[in-house]
């Protein structure tokens, strides 16, 4: 009889919700989407995702939530630096490649503006005519399909205990004008490993990261009125709710 190989690494189940060990870990990577990536987006993937290995563990549940195909938006909270990091990893090994947004500006940077070159990401002109043309890269990338991660707070929360604070409209107008889905994500623990303001990242001993992901924010109603200032700000108070409720999930706690 021949013998069955053994699988090397640790079978990792698609959404399990436990905290992943080393070898899952290593597993999660060797998931990730590849095609599309671009060569500077990859080499960048290439470098930081052996430090999380090291340094992070994570739990990750709601994958499934995330479509296979088509173009959808990403809703995430923003504590840290290093968010990006985790939220990339989490769309890679559930087979999207992340498309961020960012300042216009990034594109000149030596460096940066090669991975953001690379990884068809999209830039932000801020003071733009119109709010439409701020983000009229985005709403095109959507329709051609791409997974577009936003922080709809633009910036880290400064709540004193993390939780997300009010969005900003921008998400709300891409998802209204495109009809595209919104998927809200929770990120938490990336405040520990990177914390605003920190020079160097605190690796020791590891930190844990949750990312969880929940289904489609509803915003069907919404998208038959007028693109109007409260339109677009009910539809954001939709979004952040819906990552402050698996936020809530995650640490098991409510906000004040």
């Amino acid at each position: 009889m021949v013998p069955i190989p053994r699988e090397r690494w640790t079978a990792l189940s698609p959404v399990s919700g436990d905290l992943l060990t080393f070898r899952q870990m290593i597993a999660f990577g060797r998931r990730f989407a590849r095609a599309g990536r671009g060569a500077w987006f990859s080499l960048a993937i290439n470098v930081v995702w052996p430090f999380l290995v090291l340094f992070t563990r994570f739990r990750v549940r709601g994958g499934e939530h995330l479509p296979s195909t088509g173009g959808f938006l990403v809703a995430s909270n923003h504590l840290s630096f290093a968010d990006p990091t985790t939220v990339t990893a989490y769309c890679l090994a559930h087979g999207r490649v992340p498309r961020y947004l960012a300042k216009a500006s990034l594109w000149e940077a030596p460096v940066v503006g090669s991975v953001m070159r690379s990884g068809g990401h999209i830039p932000v002109y801020r003071g733009a005519a119109t709010a439409s043309d701020a983000y009229r890269d985005a709403v095109s990338a959507v329709r051609e399909g791409e997974c577009v991660v936003i922080f709809p707070e633009a910036t880290f929360s400064d709540h004193p205990d993390g939780w997300p604070m009010r969005g900003k409209t921008g998400i709300a107008r891409i998802a209204l004008e495109t009809g595209v889905p919104v998927i809200p994500l929770a990120n938490w623990g990336t405040h520990h490993l990177l914390p605003s303001g920190a020079a160097l990242p605190r690796a020791f001993p590891r930190k844990t990261v949750n990312l969880t992901a929940g289904p489609p924010v509803d915003l069907a109603d919404l998208m038959e009125l007028p693109l109007s200032r409260e339109v677009l700000e009910a539809a954001t108070e939709r979004i952040m709710a819906a990552v402050t409720d698996l936020l809530i999930e995650i640490r098991g706690s409510r906000p004040e």
